[in-house]
């Protein structure tokens, strides 16, 4: 699915270069995300996904390069205002103290308040919602800490749905998921960004799902791949991303990844 031309960007990535160390991650990477369109980040491990995603948050500086927020560079957006307009989805969640699966995906209203004001009621249904969405209206009273490890990720899913940025950066967010809730998560992902003016950016190692539900895709793990998925995917770019042979076969109406 192509997002409408006449969208602005809300992400806007020039001559990217990411380093740790002396090791080069990522070199000259240019993307442009617009409404619309669900990105997924593909690459082996170590190839820089982490990285990125949080070089395109504002967590770090690239080392190369320039990154724009709706227009704007990173730097000049006040903190709450990128808040705003972006959240992220870390790949490990970290529960510092007790607190309900609900007063969790409330602290995704935070960006929302004033500076000494309390969730009201919208933002509670809003909360309480986005717990619905990913199947877990069941554990808004429960203590994280007693979750398991999916549902305390679909947890911070939640709560990043509760923050209703137009952009959402997500780490990994199927890692820890069964197969059902693999697909629930992208699903919702795939309905927001075609219902709304939003986008999604998203890191994943399962090749089938990426390519049953992305509308573009970015190659890592050699020279930067990206485009619309069916382009970026393609037996050539992920042999050569992830240095082993992959075979694209067609199943019916779907199109699958095997490595050979």
């Amino acid at each position: 699915m192509s997002s409408p031309q006449h969208l602005s960007p809300l992400l806007q990535a020039e001559n990217l270069s990411l380093r740790v160390g002396v090791r080069v991650l990522i070199e000259a990477l240019s993307m442009t995300v617009t409404p619309g369109e669900l990105w997924c980040v593909l690459g082996p491990n170590g190839s820089g996904k982490t990285t990125l995603l949080h070089t395109l948050a504002g967590l770090r500086a690239p080392d190369a390069g320039a990154v724009q927020l709706a227009g704007r560079p990173l730097a000049a957006w006040d903190t709450t205002e990128a808040a705003r307009l972006r959240g992220l989805l870390p790949q490990t969640l970290h529960d510092a103290f007790s607190a309900s699966a609900l007063e969790i995906v409330l602290m995704g209203r935070h960006p929302h308040l004033s500076r000494w004001g309390w969730e009201g009621e919208v933002d509670r249904d809003m909360a309480v919602a986005a717990l619905a969405a990913v199947e877990l209206a069941s554990v808004a009273e429960r203590d994280v800490v007693t979750l398991s490890g999916g549902e305390r990720q679909r947890v911070g899913i939640a709560a990043l749905l509760a923050q209703d940025p137009p952009l959402l950066l997500l780490d990994e967010p199927v890692a820890h998921l069964d197969m059902r809730h693999q697909v629930v998560v992208l699903r919702l992902l795939r309905e927001l960004v075609r219902g709304a003016n939003k986008a999604v950016v998203l890191s994943i190692h399962d090749l089938n799902l990426a390519r049953r539900f992305a509308t573009h895709a970015l190659v890592l793990g050699g020279a930067p791949v990206e485009g619309l998925v069916d382009e970026a995917m393609t037996e050539v770019t992920l042999a050569a991303a992830f240095g082993h042979p992959v075979a694209r076969r067609e199943i019916g109406d779907r199109v699958v990844f095997i490595a050979e």
